[in-house]
């Protein structure tokens, strides 16, 4: 095929290979889980430094699954504003009260992502009294996935990629292509963990927090577009063998001057939240000796998990809501 004419399809579709771009994208949930490591204590970075490329590359396994298990889309978002108006005071944030109230199929389908948080809080936790290295590591990448994922204002609405306000597209040029565009130079000093002491509030609130924060991302863009003709909002750029259109940079840091910067605090936020989570479960452990745990097998089971879920993600079609929906 002709390069002209490879152009010509990436054009139109543009909007499906922008938007299967997946929370914070690769990039970005990887930089969360990696500098988290850093605003742990001594006694835990004998254990998560070492480790710090197995964190970083599986901090997008949650993303992974999403192509093999069924089960997995709902764990990344809620739909708060299928439940009235904020502060959302129908919704129970207890999760037995909030199945009696609205069915747990009701749940999973706009989502668990508050729920589910403590659920892996709880995993990790018993993984640090066990003393298994492979658990923790797990746990630990995957418990950051789903925080970093509660603190992106387009997965915590109806309205996840624009389609309500002919905005489509907007989910992955928000999460992913800004931060990749300029997320190297983002300010990621940002203090050191701290015991959470009830979970649960700690994850609502971050919810809440991001769904006030929806207006903004869609006015914003809403806003700028009306100020940028076509040929200035997009760009092809090359990625491998294909052009693509994407949002042009001179667009997306309109955007981020625009919002004030909002992926950046929105980051910080993030890397902060998966370290106080990592380093709650390990108080709540009984603070562990981890300078001398060992390799641990994992289990015939784990690793059947991991290949199916790498060969569904490079072949597969992804299970459940994707955000060019």
């Amino acid at each position: 095929m002709k390069k002209t004419s490879i152009i010509v399809i990436a054009a139109f579709s543009f909007i499906s290979i922008t938007t299967m771009v997946l929370a914070w994208g690769f990039w970005g949930h990887q930089r969360i889980n990696r500098v988290a490591i850093f605003t742990l204590p001594p006694q835990m970075l004998a254990l998560y430094k070492p480790n710090i490329e197995y964190i970083t590359t599986h901090a997008v396994d949650p993303d992974k699954r999403r192509y093999s298990n069924p089960n997995e889309a709902p764990r990344h978002y809620i739909d708060l504003d299928r439940y009235g108006t904020p502060p959302f005071d129908s919704l129970p944030r207890r999760w037995d009260e909030a199945v009696a109230k609205y069915s747990q199929d009701s749940l999973n389908t706009h989502g668990i992502v508050p729920w589910y948080v403590p659920i892996m809080l709880y995993r990790l936790t018993e993984a640090f009294k066990e003393k298994d290295k492979y658990k923790i590591l797990h746990y630990s990448a995957d418990i950051g996935h789903y925080i970093a994922d509660a603190h992106v204002p387009l997965h915590c609405t109806k309205n996840y990629n624009g389609q309500l306000t002919n905005q489509v597209g907007i989910h992955g040029f928000w999460e992913s292509r800004v931060p990749e565009l300029f997320g190297e130079n983002y300010d990621y000093f940002i203090g050191k963990a701290e015991y959470i002491e009830n979970a649960s509030d700690y994850i609502w609130k971050v919810v809440l927090e991001s769904n006030s924060e929806v207006d903004s991302v869609l006015l914003m863009e809403k806003e700028l577009s009306m100020e940028f003709d076509g040929d200035r909002k997009y760009s092809f750029e090359e990625r491998g063998e294909i052009s693509i259109r994407t949002y042009s940079r001179e667009f997306s840091a309109a955007y981020q001057q625009k919002l004030n910067n909002m992926q950046e605090r929105k980051m910080r936020q993030a890397i902060i939240a998966v370290g106080s989570f990592w380093y709650t479960a390990w108080v709540n452990a009984g603070k562990p000796d981890l300078s001398d745990v060992t390799d641990s097998d994992v289990s015939a089971d784990d690793q059947d998990d991991l290949e199916a879920m790498d060969k569904a993600w490079r072949n597969g079609k992804i299970q459940g809501r994707s955000h060019d929906e």
